[in-house]
């Protein structure tokens, strides 16, 4: 006859808190719905871009690509702990340099004879960018703090898009008022600001994140 089983012992490990499951769960679809627009839309604005010769809307195209880089490696690194999500962050920060890099390449060849690009095409093309990036910064706009540095240099990213193709908008008003192609030239240089800026302040919450894993650690905070 077989003995009674006695009390069941407590597990080994406890489950992770069933709030940390909720907020994970949808912030990955987020981030991947987010991913897909901007996948989308890179290949729309990298045609219109070359095909009128604008450097400014060129370095936009490559930032939705960046976006999309951004948006998948947030929905991979979410469930590590806190110094790989700050490893993360750093290497996004590395990342968000690329459009500023795609524009400084693109001013330097159109330097000696900036021609104008085509207005109408500029301006339809940026105002259907700026839709999709301001859905974007919305949607991320709610879980930007749940992911520390990995979701909020998503919504930085988000957030300065739109900005810039408002500028995208206004400086098309202006070439067509100056028949020049200076304006495009240099806001594609305002673009390379914008983008070492984000990248400064991705950084920097990155680094505040490693310094909070070695503290919760206890190792040694230089």
């Amino acid at each position: 006859m077989p003995l009674p089983a006695g009390p069941a012992e407590p597990p080994s490990s406890s489950p992770p808190p069933p709030h940390r499951l909720l907020e994970v769960g949808p912030l990955r679809r987020v981030v991947l719905t987010v991913a897909g627009l901007n996948l989308a839309w890179f290949f729309v604005e990298v045609a219109v871009a070359l095909a009128i010769g604008s450097v400014a809307l060129f370095a936009d195209s490559v930032d939705f690509l960046e976006d999309t880089a951004i948006n998948l490696l947030i929905a991979l690194a979410l469930g590590w702990g806190v110094r790989h999500r700050a490893l993360a962050g750093k290497v996004m920060a590395g990342i968000l340099l690329v459009p500023a890099a795609a524009a400084v390449w693109q001013a330097v060849q159109k330097w000696g004879d900036p021609a104008p690009p085509h207005v109408g095409w500029l301006v339809v093309t940026a105002g259907s960018a700026a839709l999709v990036n301001g859905l974007c910064a919305w949607l991320l706009a709610r879980a930007r703090s749940d992911g520390g540095s990995l979701s909020r240099a998503a919504y930085l990213s988000a957030r300065n898009d739109v900005l810039i193709n408002v500028a995208i908008i206004a400086m098309g008003v202006v070439t067509a008022l100056t028949g020049s192609g200076w304006p495009d030239l240099l806001l594609g240089l305002g673009i390379v600001a914008l983008g070492v800026h984000a990248a400064a302040e991705v950084w920097e919450v990155a680094s505040e994140e490693h310094l909070a894993a070695k503290a919760l650690a206890g190792e040694d905070i230089d």
